[in-house]
């Protein structure tokens, strides 16, 4: 089996892809896997991409596909064609999309959880994976209620070093704060957050930010971290390869979309901040969620805020609707149900990790939480994703 792999390599998007493809491939017949970078192919044109292929006798191509390529040259010549869209899905062939829309949502939902009255958006032009981002982002907001939603979307030319930082800088000035802001990706994020430090504002004390893909490069060299929706790329690249090699050997098999889902959100600490202008609450939020991986109690709470115990746990349940140690309870067994997900550490180890080591009391706790056990918990989730 001989693949060519087209895509931009600056991300980590494209080597979480990769690696999915080249799980699938070890299953299988020995493969030779060809990366090429989307800048390449868009020199040589698809007249040249098709003869380039012919002469490696390629089977089939993966990869970024520009709205005015003509994938029937491809398709004429007997090679196999699956688009990760970019810019817009394709018709002739399968495309490796995304729940965007579903992405959108889970990104309102935080910043509904946390108190947020106020929502942006940072993103793309044109692009499908971006507005559809946007309209699942708005859809969610709207249908509960909220009306106040700031736009902001640069043409898909800009990028950090073309982007006209003036007028974006205007609009995080006049947002309103505190604010969440979601952006189109982690790339985008990582634009905002270094605006918002150029512009001296507050992040995530003003402004909260959430990106998406988990590039953990991404997500790190920027000060504060930026939180992010991880989305189950390795599988869509495992399903990918599958499908590649199934319609190369099945002629007459069309294939059918393959549809990358949100696993979780990554919370760091661009937007681990509760909406609340209440100084003492505000405090004590930020004390659980920096120390919520060991048993902390409510007297600790007590003890880092300068306020009484009535006073603070009086302020807490009006600014969040919960008891502060109802608060720190969901934030524990969030992120255990987060590991869970996203680790195949076994339960035990999970709960030594935050600091519980009765696991039997823990899993009674989730399961009242979330209404099943641990262990059924990461089954339906993998379930879910067709792990």
């Amino acid at each position: 089996m001989r693949l060519v792999f087209i895509t931009d390599y600056t991300e980590q998007f494209a080597f979480r892809l990769l690696k999915g493809i080249l799980d699938f491939s070890k299953q299988t017949e020995p493969w030779m896997v060809a990366r090429m970078p989307t800048s390449h192919k868009r020199r040589i044109g698809m007249d040249g991409l098709v003869e380039w292929s012919k002469k490696w006798d390629v089977d089939a191509i993966i990869g970024q596909f520009d709205p005015e390529d003509d994938i029937s040259l491809l398709l004429q010549n007997g090679i196999v064609a699956i688009a990760q869209d970019h810019v817009r899905k394709f018709r002739e062939i399968p495309n490796i999309t995304a729940d965007y829309e579903g992405t959108g949502a889970m990104a309102a939902k935080l910043f509904i959880s946390r108190g947020y009255q106020n929502f942006g958006f940072f993103g793309h032009k044109g692009l499908c994976w971006s507005e559809d981002r946007r309209k699942g982002f708005v859809r969610e907001l709207r249908n509960s209620g909220y009306k106040n939603i700031f736009l902001s979307e640069l043409d898909p030319d800009e990028d950090f070093w073309e982007i006209n930082y003036q007028s974006v800088i205007r609009w995080i000035q006049k947002l309103p704060k505190p604010i969440g802001v979601m952006c189109c990706d982690d790339n985008q994020g990582n634009i905002l957050l270094e605006l918002c430090k150029i512009n001296g504002t507050k992040v995530p004390a003003e402004v909260a930010v959430i990106g998406v893909d988990n590039d953990e490069i991404l997500c790190n060299m920027t000060d504060p971290p930026l939180s992010s929706i991880n989305i189950d790329i390795e599988r869509g690249g495992y399903e990918a390869a599958a499908l590649a090699y199934r319609m190369v050997r099945e002629r007459k098999f069309e294939g059918e979309d393959i549809v990358l889902k949100p696993i979780s959100i990554i919370p760091r600490t661009s937007s681990n901040v509760y909406a609340t202008k209440d100084n003492l609450v505000h405090a004590a939020l930020a004390y659980i969620e920096a120390n919520a991986n060991h048993k902390i109690t409510v007297g600790d709470v007590v003890k880092a805020v300068p306020a009484s115990r009535r006073l603070l746990e009086q302020r807490f349940l009006k600014e969040t609707g919960q008891t502060i140690f109802g608060f720190i309870t969901n934030v524990r067994i969030n992120r255990f149900a987060r590991m869970l997900i996203e680790t195949k550490d076994t339960i035990s180890e999970i709960a030594a990790r935050l600091d519980e080591p009765d696991t039997k009391s823990i899993s009674r706790r989730f399961q009242a939480i979330k209404g099943c056990t641990p262990s059924e918990f990461r089954k339906q989730h993998l379930r879910k994703l067709g792990a």
